[in-house]
C-alpha cells in the first residue's frame, strides 16, 4: 500500500512538471492553473506518505521491542530452571553422602552399656538416659531417611529464677513430667549426662518442634512460673544429615537461647 502511495506521489509530480512545461511553452493560463493544483496535491500526498511511513516505523520498533522484553523474559525464566536443576542435583549428592555416611561399616558403632544400676534410664527421673538418646536419634534419621520424612531433636535446660548470673538447675523431676505430659507417645523424652534434656521427636518439621517445646514452656510454667526455659531445635534434613551434626547444631542454639534472660527457644541455622 505505500508503495503505491508513492508511485502515485511520483506520478503527480512528473504530470504536474509536464503541465508546467506545457503551460510555459503555450501560454496557457488553465493549465498554468492545472499545474499548480497538481503540484500541492502531489506535495500534500507526499506529507501523507511521510505521516504513514514514520507511523510503521514506529510500530515495528514498538514490536521488536517487545520481541527483545519476550526473549528476555524467556532467558530469564531458563536461567531460573537450570538453578533450580542445580540445587535439586546438590541436594540429592548431600542425600546420597549421607546414607554412604550412615551405612559405613568403618564407623564406630554406638553401643548401649546396660551394665549398672541405671541400665538406659536415669535414676532419677525415669526417663531414658543418654546413651539410649544417641541411639534413638541414630534410629529416626535412618527412618526418616528411608521414608522421606523430618525429624527434629531438641536440647532443654531449665533452671530456676530470672534474674542474675548463674542460677541452678531446676529440679529434673519437674521437667520430666512435664516433658511426659507434654510429648506424643512416637516422641522421645531423655535426660542427658550434663544434666539438660533431650527430646527426638518423630515426623516433626521445625514450626511443629517449636510448638511442642512452647507447650513444655506452658506446663512448667502453670505450676512453675519462678522457672526459665531454654531450648535449642535443630531438624534433619534443613540442618543437618546424621546425629553428631544434628546434636552439635542444636547445641549451639541452645547456647544463643541462653543469651537472653527470658525464656526462649532457638532453632538452628543450617551451614
Amino acid at each position: 500500500m505505500t508503495e503505491q502511495r508513492i508511485d502515485l506521489a511520483t506520478g503527480l509530480a512528473a504530470s504536474s512538471l509536464i503541465t508546467g512545461l506545457v503551460a510555459s511553452i503555450g501560454g496557457r493560463r488553465k493549465l498554468g492553473v492545472l499545474a499548480a493544483g497538481t503540484a500541492a496535491a502531489s506535495a500534500a500526498l507526499s506529507q501523507r506518505n511521510a505521516k504513514a511511513s514514520a507511523e510503521l516505523d514506529r510500530r515495528i520498533n514498538a514490536m521488536n521491542e517487545q520481541i527483545r522484553q519476550l526473549e528476555s523474559a524467556v532467558a530469564s525464566q531458563v536461567q531460573n530452571r537450570m538453578a533450580a536443576e542445580e540445587a535439586v542435583k546438590s541436594l540429592s549428592e548431600q542425600l546420597s553422602a549421607a546414607e554412604r555416611r550412615a551405612g559405613d561399616t568403618s564407623s564406630a558403632p554406638i553401643v548401649i552399656n546396660s551394665s549398672g544400676d541405671g541400665g538406659l534410664t536415669d535414676p532419677v527421673t525415669g526417663l531414658f538416659n543418654h546413651e539410649y538418646f544417641l541411639v534413638a536419634l541414630d534410629s529416626r534419621i535412618a527412618a526418616a531417611r528411608r521414608h522421606l520424612r523430618p525429624v527434629a531433636v531438641a536440647l532443654v535446660q531449665v533452671v530456676e529464677g530470672r534474674d542474675g548470673g548463674d542460677r541452678p538447675d531446676a529440679e529434673p523431676t519437674i521437667v520430666a513430667n512435664a516433658l511426659r505430659e507434654t510429648l506424643r507417645e512416637s516422641d522421645t523424652a531423655t535426660r542427658l549426662a550434663d544434666g539438660r534434656f533431650g527430646v527426638v521427636l518423630e515426623d516433626t518439621p521445625e514450626n511443629g518442634a517449636i510448638w511442642t517445646m512452647e507447650r513444655v514452656r506452658r506446663c512448667i510454667a502453670q505450676d512453675h512460673p519462678n522457672l526459665m526455659l531454654w531450648a535449642g531445635v535443630a531438624c534433619y534434613p534443613a540442618h543437618a544429615f546424621d546425629v553428631g551434626a544434628l546434636i552439635d547444631r542444636a547445641d549451639v542454639a541452645l547456647t544463643a537461647a541462653r543469651d537472653w534472660h527470658q525464656d526462649r527457644i532457638e532453632v538452628a541455622t543450617a551451614e
